[in-house]
């Protein structure tokens, strides 16, 4: 195969057939790793018998037609783009912003552009390239696309290390304000250990072994109509979708979730109707960083933000409320 980025077909023979997915692409191939093959696959651009497949151990049979894309190579560096960020606090060394519900953190596969570094790399001009890596300048920590609130980006190396190693160590103060389905106790824990969801690459979830341990504790703030609790929750630990896979797994997935929520709750029985329309309709998980609060890098200060939710949240609430 001379030209790697174009798509490659096989057709499963005998020859092939029992083997791993990923395994016989590669060999295939020849010219592409079985881990290059295996993130291709994860991410979606393989089809087999026209059906997309991203489980790259599945079992080949003979006769099954299997089709791999690759994406089209993207810059190293993300663009500087002239975009709106709503900025709390700005020094030499860091921004503390609040990040609106739509904004991907960083470039990725399908969100090349249009995201928060893009945004970061316009406002911060040149001085802000490499601060932790070309793909990810200055991020220290992420928010799902989805979820709003407060974060903070370094603009110094003195910065980035600072605050990587205070979120590693656990060392930060982070609250968040959930809405999610059912009745929660007053207060409580959630300690399930957490990793890839082996049903589906793009799920994370509880899991019995080889996942990391993950801590959420919560308070519940308000009860509405016995069927949705609006929580505040604290991280103890910062995993991939933590907060959305504990309260998941507990049988109190946010509302709006669209990964984490695969069916209607039986909550949602105990709404008014417009209630529950308005909660079934959400088109997001109801998910906000509502304080962050750190040592400051360079002086030793101790800072604290606080955002309220944004609109679309409140104006979910009050239609709960009713």
């Amino acid at each position: 195969m001379s030209d790697p980025e174009t798509p490659f077909r096989l057709v499963v023979n005998a020859d092939v057939a029992g083997q791993r997915t990923d395994r016989a692409l590669a060999d295939a191939i020849g010219t592409v790793s079985r881990s290059r093959v295996k993130a291709l696959i994860e991410s979606g651009h393989l089809t087999r018998n026209d059906e997309t497949r991203t489980e790259p151990s599945d079992i080949l049979r003979e006769g099954m037609v299997l089709l791999l894309t690759f994406p089209t190579p993207t810059p190293a560096r993300p663009e500087a783009e002239n975009l709106p960020l709503n900025i709390l606090y700005e020094d030499r060394d860091l921004i503390v912003l609040d990040k609106q519900a739509g904004l991907v953190t960083h470039p990725a596969p399908g969100n090349e552009t249009g995201t928060l570094v893009n945004a970061l790399l316009g406002h911060c001009k040149e001085g802000f390239e490499g601060i932790g890596g070309e793909k990810r300048p200055g991020i220290v920590h992420r928010l799902d696309k989805d979820t709003s609130g407060v974060m903070v980006v370094a603009k110094t190396s003195l910065a980035h290390n600072a605050l990587s190693e205070a979120f590693a160590a656990r060392d930060i103060d982070r609250a968040y304000l959930a809405l999610a389905w059912g009745l929660l106790p007053a207060s409580g824990e959630f300690d399930g250990s957490i990793g890839r969801d082996k049903k589906d690459r793009k799920r994370m979830a509880v899991v019995a072994g080889g996942g990391k341990i993950a801590l959420t504790r919560f308070r519940t703030l308000e009860s509405i109509h016995a069927s949705v609790s609006l929580i505040e929750c604290r991280l103890a630990t910062g995993r991939t979708h933590q907060i959305r896979v504990h309260l998941a797994h507990a049988g109190h997935p946010l509302i709006g979730d669209p990964v984490y929520l695969r069916r209607i709750p039986a909550a949602a029985r105990g709404l008014p109707q417009d209630a529950k329309e308005a909660a079934l309709d959400f088109p997001r998980q109801a998910l906000h960083a509502a304080r962050l609060g750190f040592v400051h890098p360079r002086t030793g200060e101790t800072l604290s933000f606080e955002t309220p939710p944004p609109e679309d949240f409140k104006a979910l609430k009050s239609r709960l409320i009713g």
